[in-house]
């Protein structure tokens, strides 16, 4: 259930959460928000989306969350939770069937310590088309960009395994992912040449019924990314 078009400034608020459901304050090609639609998707847990024009942000999604960021959750009891992983983990707990996190503390940390060193890969996607637009050379970020991936192979390779967190999807995968979907629209597709293992692992995330759900045509996030970098984000584009 989604509203699809984005609420802006001036709009009604949202009645209550319907019951038996949890709302996901979005937006469309968010990748932060997509996380929690992938393990809201991957878990089948009864949501309702409401998107956001994150430029011109309704006055009552501001009082939900004063940082105006997506992804946000809300519970019929009006609990508001923020953070994409924060969302995440909440989702996993809240709703133990398909556990996507694993059960042991060092499991878990595990996974944490993954996502903390991912989260320093994410500027790159960002930095790289946006100094090409501008006409920079972007030659050392690239370069950059390829040691990490290539770190993230080596994970692979060494753990042996289809994916992050074993032969099987769990957290890590669906908390990286959203920026491999964009590579394409972010030109960065040539990055996985070098890296065999993570280029079989996004081959392998595209058959998955949640990411499968989630994901935009690339023609439509090119257009909304192009529209992006020009300042001017279209986000209800293709509606």
């Amino acid at each position: 259930m989604s509203t699809e078009r984005s609420f802006a400034k001036g709009s009604a608020a949202p009645g209550p959460v319907p019951k038996g459901h949890i709302r996901l304050y979005s937006m469309r090609f968010c990748p932060f928000a997509q996380r929690a639609r992938l393990v809201l998707n991957a878990k089948g847990i009864k949501h309702e989306i409401i998107n956001v024009n994150l430029t011109d942000k309704p006055e009552w999604f501001l009082e939900k969350n004063p940082l105006g960021l997506v992804p946000v959750l809300e519970t019929p009891a009006g609990e508001v939770i923020t953070e994409s992983p924060i969302t995440c983990d909440y989702l996993d707990e809240v709703y133990p069937e398909k556990k996507l996190l694993p059960s042991s503390p060092f499991g878990k940390a595990q996974q944490k310590m993954m996502l903390e060193d991912f989260s320093k890969v994410i500027p790159y996607f960002y930095k790289i088309p946006m100094g090409k637009k501008k006409g920079e050379d972007t030659s050392g970020l690239e370069a950059e960009l390829n040691m990490k991936l290539s770190k993230l192979d080596e994970d692979l390779v060494n753990k042996k395994t289809k994916f992050f967190g074993g032969d099987s999807i769990t957290m890590i995968d669906y908390m990286m992912w959203p920026w491999f979907e964009r590579l394409e629209c972010f030109e960065l597709k040539h990055c996985l040449d070098r890296t065999p293992e993570l280029k079989k692992w996004t081959a392998q995330m595209l058959e998955d019924m949640a990411v499968k759900a989630t994901m935009h045509r690339q023609d439509s996030m090119k257009a909304f990314h192009a529209s992006y970098v020009a300042g001017k984000p279209d986000y209800d584009y293709g509606l």
